[in-house]
């Protein structure tokens, strides 16, 4: 799945894992731990972490990955996990038999994990745009001589209006 935000300026890429038979609180307890980073490092984290949690999502992470590149045509190298959610799904429950004909329920919680990736090429180059721009709006303040409160260069003094 791709989805554009325009106002933004960058595409965000991911993927839907439904019906992921573990509790919501195993899966956040990995997702915490992978929200924010690159993919490359992702990668590494959920290869060495001893949860069983991790295989799925694992699997979550390279299909956003195969759908930034085989859609958008993204590089690898850029993509930052920016959302990483768990929801709650359905519990699927079963019955086993116990002695003298009894029966004890079986509850099997399952889970919806999604996973956004963003491009963070693009928003090298607005940060460059806007730092350009910053910097030419940095120009130190016309000082007046004839009223009583001066203002000075706002990167110099902190923002602090001085009187003479």
């Amino acid at each position: 799945m791709i989805k554009k935000t325009k106002k933004n300026g960058y595409t965000e890429v991911y993927a839907l894992g439904q019906h992921i038979c573990m509790s919501t609180h195993k899966a956040r307890r990995v997702i915490d731990q992978i929200r924010g980073r690159s993919y490359e490092e992702t990668l590494m984290i959920l290869e060495l972490m001893p949860y069983r949690a991790c295989y799925p999502i694992l699997k979550l992470v390279y299909s956003v990955a195969a759908n930034a590149s085989h859609n958008m045509g993204l590089n690898e190298t850029n993509l930052v996990i920016s959302k990483a959610e768990v929801n709650k799904s359905i519990t699927m429950k079963k019955l086993k038999p116990r002695a003298r004909g009894r029966s004890y329920p079986i509850k099997r919680p399952t889970c919806y994990i999604t996973i956004v990736l963003k491009d963070i090429s693009f928003n090298e180059e607005e940060c460059k745009r806007s730092e350009y721009s910053i910097l030419c709006l940095k120009k130190p303040r016309c000082i007046n001589k004839y009223a009583d409160i001066t203002c000075y260069n706002m990167d110099n003094n902190g923002g602090v209006w001085d009187k003479k």
